[in-house]
């Protein structure tokens, strides 16, 4: 497949954390819109997908903080610290994490803005316990996942159905999602 780009990621161990508390940018409605369509593709050729999560809070978003607790003093932290962003977002080439099965993502372009951001959430959740490495500043890899539990042999199959245009649009609300309680709620206005 000439012209495509893969990146293979270190596999990152879930395992470190029994419960997920995240903090995540969401994507404009037209850019959230073009990963729900690629999501579309995979599932109806019967691959792995996100669109067979059917919960409303399964939405394309790039993972900013990811810890096992987020203390209530830092939610309320981020709730006054943050506006909404606004800054372009692009969708690159693929990343793939895993080992036996593979996550399928489309890598985020890291801008100046985007990193500055993730910089910024690093320093206002100081305190949450259990950070993995992989999303401080400095070895985090920006991605919206496409698909979990892709069998290697299917991946090239995957990438071909999704193709390899980028997607540009921009960043929508920050949102926090609380792993445990399987809840989510906005820290920034909606678009």
């Amino acid at each position: 497949m000439a012209g495509v780009t893969i990146a293979l990621a270190p596999v990152i161990r879930q395992s470190l954390l029994t419960m997920v508390q995240s903090v995540e940018l969401l994507l404009d409605p037209a850019s959230e819109s073009a990963v729900r369509a690629q999501w579309q593709l995979l599932a109806d050729a019967g691959l792995p997908s996100q669109a067979s999560h059917h919960g409303p809070s399964n939405r394309p978003h790039i993972t900013l903080f990811v810890a096992r607790e987020i203390p209530a003093e830092i939610d309320e932290q981020l709730k006054r610290r943050f506006s909404a962003p606004d800054f372009e977002v692009r969708l690159g080439g693929y990343v793939v994490f895993g080992g036996k099965q593979m996550v399928l993502a489309r890598s985020v372009i890291p801008s100046r803005a985007l990193l500055h951001l993730h910089r910024e959430i690093a320093e206002a959740t100081a305190g949450s316990t259990a950070l993995p490495a992989h999303v401080e500043p400095g070895g985090w890899t920006p991605h919206v996942t496409l698909a979990r539990r892709v069998e290697p042999a299917r991946l090239g199959e995957a990438i071909g159905l999704v193709g390899t245009d980028v997607i540009l649009g921009h960043s929508g609300a920050i949102r926090r999602w609380d792993g445990e309680r399987k809840t989510e709620w906005l820290l920034t206005p909606p678009l």
